[in-house]
């Protein structure tokens, strides 16, 4: 059986696929094709040499939907809400969170006021019908969306996370006046109190709903065009992957699903190798990404804020926590207008891509940096596939950005590459230490066709001690999403203090979430259901999500929850508040379907490293080139060992080792990396 993944980043498309009988991987790379996304996974497919016939199973991750969210190409939508409550989308939370902004603006909402039509309904927070619903107020909406040519309609009434009665109802009338609008209902998104974050959310589900299931349906023919007639499953933001029919249904979950891949196969790596404390450094073409795992455990977030908490939107779906930031190898240097050096966030893609790609471009970028420094070898890009025009890239970065700041190629080349690093750096302190972690406790894991490139500086600058670079670091995230388990997530909210809690009506929630996860379940293999509650001290806004076990709920153990409530809150803000009284807010429950664990072949050993040959590289200052010995990356056998200055070279990347780093090689085939003077 082959199970195959396929991740469309920003500049590449990756696929990665193994053979679980033959225990042989297979990867290909080919470039997006951002008008016809589809193209670029025919394209990687053709590349790899599978038949497509013989794929059981093809696990997807893409940007399409928060691409179409960030760029707002979406589908006109219209908003139906309970009376009172039209403006509560467009005035959305009242604080401030850049006071001394003078340009500072609120999130632009989806849905301009004239498409938000009210209607007449009321549940009380109890679940208990105040005012039935006017059907006539649904239908008259309707029909004015109709006349305005909304292609996808959002239905979000007060309560309706306790009593979605009035929403199903609505949903009828919808259906019925409009049966080629997409629908999105608000209980069947995000069972969980705050209005405007669950309002936010539904829209946001709209908007990008006809386009993602137009995409979905285009994919599932081009594949089967081809001859594949396996499984699709689509990648989650929360780690786990889902059916094509629930991504329709809720596209909102996959938001984040292309980076997750690389989080998930990071921690496994670390665990594996005996590191449970990693950070997850992930470098493509267009950004880079890192996350924090602690104890083999992603960092998981409730939600997060597309295009950022100032003013973005808000989308609460369960996410693994990544910070994100535009430095990927296409992110283009400019000169600002005082004659600062500037790097990213706009990238040259893959179209027309970076100079030296001689497909068009013409700003320098981070890759043509990296050219200049002689860190590339223009005839050994992707294994020899792409030849690299080193010439044309050095002139990019001498026309650009040396000539008018009076400096030397070279130096040129290296200042935008340490702004890159300093831009990277601070994703990975956001992830750590504005978290209270110290990075000096972690290890790096570096992927993505630029990570390797660039993560022994970013440790340096942190003091990180290890970094590893784990086997197909260029595809690493679709190397993850073959690693990830099918996941389903549900939340619902429940009010009470923790200690007139009801657990029988916890059981009795936990249980209804459990039969509707189990029936999406396709892998029902050694299924597994984690539940966590939203805890609170009384008197605070925000919670923790503490995970809990089924037993601990059949005997009503307030304390065991209580004080894994409080040992949390110490850990996170070393300190807690024993006396204080707890209250719950929301339940959460996570149906996973456990996939076979891949059972990868070691390497073989060997004891010298033997370089293929040496080259003259920029690694100290951009003043002289060190000449550094070239290692083939499949070459180098279990055991191995080497210090830096050294490059090694594989398909689709490049590790930069400086001086005094120490190389060794892993019996599985990762290189692990002491950094030295890190400590």
């Amino acid at each position: 059986m082959i199970v195959a993944a396929i991740d469309i980043g920003g500049t590449f498309t990756d696929l990665m696929a193994f053979d679980e009988s033959s225990g042989r991987f297979v990867q290909a790379k080919s470039l997006t094709t951002p008008a016809q996304l589809q193209q670029g996974i025919i394209d990687c497919l053709r590349k790899s040499g599978l038949e497509s016939a013989d794929i059981s199973e093809l696990i997807h991750g893409s940007t399409i939907a928060i691409n179409t969210l960030i760029e707002r190409k979406g589908a006109k939508t219209g908003l139906i809400v309970t009376r009172g409550t039209r403006d509560v989308y467009a005035i959305g939370r009242g604080n401030r969170p850049e006071s001394y902004n003078l340009f500072f603006h609120r999130h632009r909402t989806l849905v301009p006021r004239h498409l938000t039509q009210e209607v007449r309904e009321r549940a009380l927070a109890s679940g208990e019908i105040r005012e039935p619903i006017e059907a006539a107020d649904v239908q008259a909406a309707c029909a004015k969306f109709a006349a305005e040519g909304v292609q996808a309609v959002a239905v979000c009434f007060l309560h309706s996370y306790v009593n979605p009665k009035h929403e199903r109802d609505a949903g009828e009338i919808v259906r019925k006046a409009m049966p080629d609008a997409y629908l999105s209902l608000s209980h069947r998104i995000l069972r969980e109190y705050r209005e405007f974050e669950r309002m936010s959310t539904t829209v946001v589900n709209a908007f990008i709903g006809p386009k993602v299931g137009g995409y979905m349906r285009g994919l599932k023919t081009s594949l089967a065009e081809i001859g594949f007639h396996g499984e699709l499953t689509i990648m989650r933001s929360s780690g786990g992957v889902m059916t094509p029919e629930v991504a329709t249904e809720r596209p909102v979950a996959m938001m984040e699903s292309g980076p997750v891949g690389g989080i998930i196969a990071s921690a496994r790596v670390g665990s594996a190798l005996g590191f449970g404390n990693v950070i997850s450094f992930d470098m493509g073409g267009t950004t880079a990404k890192a996350s924090l795992i602690r104890d083999g455990s992603p960092s998981m977030a409730s939600g997060y804020y597309v295009g950022g908490y100032a003013s973005g939107h808000p989308v609460m779906e369960p996410v693994v926590d990544v910070v994100e930031v535009g430095a990927g190898g296409g992110s283009i240097a400019w000169i600002d207008e005082v004659g600062g050096l500037k790097v990213g966030p706009n990238s040259a893609g893959a179209d027309p891509g970076p100079i030296c790609y001689c497909g068009g471009g013409t700003e320098p970028t981070i890759t043509d940096a990296n050219l200049a420094l002689g860190r590339l070898d223009p005839g050994d890009f992707l294994g020899g596939e792409m030849e690299l025009d080193a010439e044309a890239a050095s002139r990019g970065v001498r026309e650009k950005i040396a000539e008018p700041l009076k400096m030397s190629v070279t130096a040129a080349a290296q200042a935008i590459i340490n702004i890159a690093i300093a831009k990277m750096s601070l994703a990975v302190r956001e992830v750590s230490v504005a978290k209270g972690y110290d990075p000096r406790d972690f290890v790096l894991v570096a992927s993505g066709g630029a990570g390797p490139l660039h993560a022994l500086a970013i440790a340096r600058e942190l003091h990180i001690p290890t970094v590893i670079v784990p086997l197909f670091p260029a595809h690493f995230s679709a190397l993850g999403m073959i690693a990830a388990d099918e996941r389903h997530d549900f939340i619902r909210t429940y009010y009470a203090d923790l200690a007139a809690v009801d657990f029988g009506q916890i059981l009795s929630i936990c249980n209804e979430m459990a039969e509707e996860g189990d029936a999406a379940l396709r892998h029902k293999r050694g299924a597994e259901h984690l539940i966590s509650l939203d805890l609170r001290y009384v008197g605070q806004e925000f919670t923790l999500s503490v995970p809990v076990t089924m037993e601990q709920l059949q005997g009503a153990d307030r304390q065991g929850i209580r004080s894994a409530f409080d040992r949390l809150y110490e850990r996170r803000y070393a300190h807690h508040s024993p006396m204080e009284p707890v209250e719950l807010v929301n339940v959460r429950l996570a149906v996973i379907g456990k996939r076979a664990e891949m059972q990868c072949p070691g390497i073989a050993e060997a004891g010298h490293a033997a370089a293929a040959h040496r080259t003259d590289v920029y690694l100290g200052g951009p003043e002289r080139a060190v000449s550094c010995p070239v290692y083939r990356r499949e070459q180098l056998g279990a055991g191995a060992h080497f210090t830096g200055p050294a490059l090694v070279r594989e398909h689709g990347t490049t590790t930069v080792l400086f001086e005094g780093d120490v190389c060794s090689v892993a019996p599985s085939g990762e290189l692990i990396i002491e950094v030295r003077g890190a400590r």
